[in-house]
């Protein structure tokens, strides 16, 4: 039998009505933590509100004798974030763990994509990890512990066609995790991401307008939501103390580190640099490193295992 690594702790995780966003929540209550199970209940664009999703989830953790209350506001809303925390405080006496999951998408190639998607894209995921993080770090702050788990994407981290807004937000998040590490570490708040690899309803949604995207979707449909949530329960645990502004993937089985942006090559010019000499000696001198313009699907080009 596992033993209980997050007892007694108080998460908070958003998005929790379904696919990963519910198998963490259901994880963290398996192994002791009492969960606020947040979902606003939207389609996978972000329209409407359904209390089924959440209401669901609260009901499989219950039923399994864990400890959960439910909530339905929106991340993307700076008063309704502190209420998300204020009600882990009323119900369970403080707040311990954020996991930073909701998300929407609205996938279209970049000159065709509105204003309208990018800023609800961008709401969500990045305003909407600030928020729900900015209203907990006061508290984390306060008892000196803490930990939040954001979701980021390799369509940030690597890049993936027609998914702008998602990117940019996804990306955002990784700036603001090592932020949120560097600026608390010295009162023990550790900030880690996640970029998952797993089926989903937002996964469901993505075009497949050619062979190559379509057994692509096959093979993520293999990739089930329960595989991530072990490692969300091992970063919110006491034994991963130490472990802060870092950047995990997880693919079915697999765990991987990713790298953090670091030089990669110098040139310097004594005289000093012109437009002139910069096509012709910095250029050429830095371009057998240059990236291609590699897509997820290009890195993790082999089958999970």
């Amino acid at each position: 039998m596992e033993s209980k690594l997050v007892a007694e702790k108080v998460a908070l995780v958003t998005g929790a009505g379904r696919g990963i966003g519910a198998e963490i929540a259901k994880s963290l209550a398996a192994h002791g933590a009492h969960v606020v199970v947040n979902d606003i209940g939207g389609s996978e664009t972000g329209i409407g509100k359904d209390q089924t999703p959440a209401t669901q989830t609260l009901t499989e953790i219950r039923r399994a004798g864990g400890s959960a209350e439910v909530n339905f506001d929106s991340v993307a809303d700076n008063a309704s974030a502190k209420k998300m925390i204020q009600q882990a405080l009323d119900c369970f006496g403080r707040i311990d763990i954020v996991v930073n999951n909701a998300g929407i998408l609205r996938d279209t190639i970049f000159h065709k994509m509105e204003e309208e998607d990018w800023d609800a894209v961008i709401n969500v995921h990045l305003k909407g990890s600030f928020n729900v993080s900015n209203a907990a770090a006061r508290h984390f702050r306060k008892q000196e512990s803490g930990c939040f788990v954001h979701l980021t994407s390799t369509s940030g981290l690597i890049g993936n066609v027609g998914q702008a807004n998602y990117a940019a937000a996804k990306l955002g998040i990784v700036g603001l995790s090592k932020s949120i590490a560097l600026d608390m570490s010295r009162f023990n708040v550790r900030s880690n991401c996640i970029a998952p690899f797993a089926w989903s309803r937002m996964i469901g949604s993505i075009p497949t307008n050619d062979e190559t995207q379509k057994k692509r979707i096959e093979t993520l449909k293999q990739m089930t939501p329960d595989k991530i949530a072990p490692v969300v329960v091992a970063l919110c645990s006491d034994s991963a103390t130490e472990i802060t502004g870092q950047i995990f993937a997880v693919r079915n089985n697999e765990i991987f580190l990713i790298s953090q942006n670091r030089p990669l090559r110098g040139i310097q010019e004594s005289a000093g640099w012109t437009p002139d000499t910069v096509v012709r000696h910095a250029f050429p001198a830095l371009q057998s490193d240059f990236y291609p313009l590699h897509r997820t699907r290009d890195v993790f080009s082999w089958d999970p295992v």
